[in-house]
């Protein structure tokens, strides 16, 4: 084999070790029975009985597990609560990143670096551990509120943890970088002198800012997003340690199918319903790189 041929066939065979093998059983388990056994299910294709297997999966073959998902308005809800929470937190990521981003690409270019390795100091720490920090202090004793009554803001600490507020705090801490970095380096690679053309011409700064930087940034804003909304779709800790027991989200639910209630079929279901819905965005994002490449 050509060494050219075998570096593209790397990630294919990654891509099938890894994502597709598993997600076809993943799918086999969909299709497959609620049973009281180990596994929990009794799946509907018979390997060993090789053709004779094939041609009675497609004889009995239903789609009763997504069937349940349509009729029952816990997974709908869920869904759709869990496409609110991940656009709502990836607008307001967003709105925190797009300066943070512009004041790192207008910083003097030997600060740059430092700023970079701020905005990634945090991945140097546990996720699991910056969540649960984030309990103490948002509790009705923690932090925040200790601080607010001190400066006399509030009379009495406010109801901020097991709510969708601390969700969306939750999420858009644990996810600004993948924000931040994406924004930066389109605004980085910037031409400065396209803003000087533009203020030549009468813009003042704030329509220079609108009619040049901010177009020019759109393909790391668009990057940015994508990278925010779909791990945020499908996440589980942050919902589930800090939005508490009120919080649906499509993730939490998920986990519960599988490892309290047992039904490995309904979760599989699920699951692959949920790849499904991230197929657009993922698409999406593929062509917007393949577009900023091309440029």
């Amino acid at each position: 084999m050509k060494p050219n041929r075998l570096l593209m066939a790397i990630p294919y065979i990654w891509l099938l070790v890894l994502f597709l093998a598993p997600f076809g059983i993943v799918i086999k388990m969909s299709l497959s029975d609620l049973a009281v056994s180990i596994p929990p299910y009794t799946p509907q294709l018979d390997i060993s009985e090789g053709w004779a297997g094939l041609r009675a999966l497609f004889a009995n073959l239903d789609f009763e597990n997504y069937a349940w998902l349509a009729d029952d308005p816990l997974y709908i809800n869920a869904f759709t609560s869990s496409l609110i929470i991940a656009a709502v937190s990836t607008l307001l990521t967003l709105l925190v990143a797009y300066p943070l981003a512009y004041a790192m690409a207008c910083a003097p270019r030997r600060w740059r670096g430092l700023l970079v390795m701020l905005v990634i100091l945090p991945f140097w720490t546990s996720f699991l551990i910056r969540v649960y920090a984030w309990i103490g202090i948002l509790k009705s004793e923690g932090l925040l509120n200790q601080l607010l009554l001190s400066v006399g803001v509030i009379s009495e600490p406010l109801v901020i943890l097991n709510t969708t507020t601390a969700v969306y705090i939750g999420i858009v801490y644990s996810y600004l970088p993948f924000m931040v970095l994406p924004i930066y380096a389109a605004l980085e690679k910037m031409d400065g002198s396209l803003l000087e053309a533009a203020e030549d011409l009468g813009a003042s700064r704030l329509s220079a800012f609108w009619l040049v930087t901010f177009p020019l940034s759109l393909p790391g804003v668009l990057a940015g997003c994508f990278l925010v909304f779909i791990p945020a779709l499908g996440e589980f800790v942050i919902p589930d340690l800090l939005g508490g027991s009120n919080t649906l989200m499509i993730g939490k639910t998920l986990y519960v199918e599988f490892f309290s209630n047992l039904d490995w079929p309904v979760a599989s279901a699920v699951a692959v319903v949920l790849l499904a819905i991230l197929i657009v965005p993922i698409f999406l994002f593929q062509r917007q790189q393949q577009k900023v490449s091309e440029q």
